[in-house]
C-alpha cells in the first residue's frame, strides 16, 4: 500500500472524535520530503491528536493517513520503525544516563552494539558530551528535551515528529533546540513535522505552516505567504530629531512599502 504520490506525510479527510466531541474534523495534509512543516495552533486545537494518529498511537475515526508511503492503520508496525517521535512529555528514566537511554532505544529498534556506538557518536553533538554519562536526574529541562530528540533519532528515521518541543523551556534552551532542528534538516535532509503554539517558532523554523483551529486547517503556506495574507503592517516611530531625514533612511530599507511624516512621528507601512 502506498500514498497517491511521494509525500512524506499525507492525510485525506482525517478525522477523530471522542464521543460527541470532534477533535479533528476532516483535515488534508501534504508534507513534502525534506521539509520542516510547522503545525501551528492554540492549545486544544487538535495538534497533538493529529500527531498521535500519524504516529499510530491513536486510530482515526475517519479518513486516511500515510507516513513515508505507509498507511498508519494497515501498516502501523512499519510506520513505527520508519519514524522518530518526541512528544511533549519525554518520559525519560531519571535513574539512567543519557548514553544508557540511547543504547536502550537502539536495542529496541534492533541495532547491534557496534551500530549503537556509532549512532551515539553521530548524535553526540545534540547533547554536551559530558552529559552522556551523567544521570538524567541531573539534566536541565532543555538538556532532557535534547536527549529525547536524540533518542527519537537513534534508528535513523525518515520522518521526525516533534510535538511542541520547546514548551516550558527558557529562551536559551529554546534557541538550542531550534539550532538542532535546523541542523538535522540541513545536514541529513530529515523531514520534520513540528507542532507548536508559538508564532515565532513556526516563522523561524518552518518551510511551510499549517494553522489548525477547532480541528480544522484554516490556513496553509510559507511563513511569508501567511504574513502577507494578513495585510500591510503599520509601525509608528516617534522621532527625536529630523523626521524627514528618518523618512529618507527608512525608504531605503527592503520591505518598506511607504513612509509618511506627521509632525514628530514617522508612520512606516511594511510588507509583513
Amino acid at each position: 500500500m502506498s500514498t497517491p504520490h511521494a509525500a512524506a506525510v499525507k492525510t485525506e479527510g482525517l478525522r477523530r472524535t471522542f464521543g460527541d466531541f470532534t477533535a479533528v474534523d476532516g483535515i488534508d495534509l501534504d508534507v513534502r520530503p525534506g521539509e520542516i512543516y510547522g503545525f501551528l495552533g492554540p492549545n486544544g486545537a487538535g495538534k497533538s491528536t493529529v500527531v498521535r494518529m500519524l504516529t499510530t498511537l491513536l486510530e482515526p475515526t475517519g479518513g486516511r493517513a500515510w507516513v513515508g508511503g505507509l498507511d498508519v492503520v494497515a501498516e502501523a508496525d512499519d510506520v513505527r520503525f520508519s519514524i522518530g517521535v518526541a512528544l511533549q512529555e519525554a518520559g525519560l528514566d531519571e535513574n539512567m544516563t543519557g548514553r544508557e537511554i540511547l543504547a536502550t532505544q537502539g536495542r529496541l529498534f534492533g541495532l547491534n552494539r557496534s551500530e549503537i556506538a556509532d549512532r551515539i557518536e553521530q548524535l553526540a553533538p545534540i547533547l554536551e558530551m559530558r552529559a552522556l554519562d551523567q544521570l538524567v536526574s541531573s539534566y536541565s529541562g532543555g538538556m532532557a528535551r535534547r536527549l529525547d530528540l536524540a533518542a527519537a533519532l537513534m534508528h535513523n528515521p525518515s520522518v521526525l515528529f516533534l510535538d511542541e518541543p520547546t514548551t516550558g523551556l527558557d529562551p536559551p534552551s529554546r534557541l538550542r533546540v531550534w539550532e538542532e532542528v535546523r541542523r538535522l534538516n540541513r545536514e541529513f535532509g530529515l523531514t520534520l513535522f513540528l507542532t507548536t503554539q508559538y508564532l515565532e517558532e513556526a516563522d523561524e523554523l518552518a518551510d511551510r505552516v499549517g494553522i489548525i483551529n477547532a480541528g480544522r486547517i484554516v490556513a496553509e503556506g510559507t511563513p511569508s505567504e501567511l504574513k502577507r495574507a494578513i495585510g500591510t503592517d503599520v509601525v509608528t516611530v516617534v522621532v527625536d530629531g529630523d523626521a524627514d531625514a528618518a523618512k529618507s533612511v527608512l525608504e531605503g530599507i527592503a520591505g518598506i512599502e511607504g513612509v509618511d511624516v506627521f509632525g514628530g512621528e514617522v508612520r512606516v507601512s511594511t510588507e509583513n
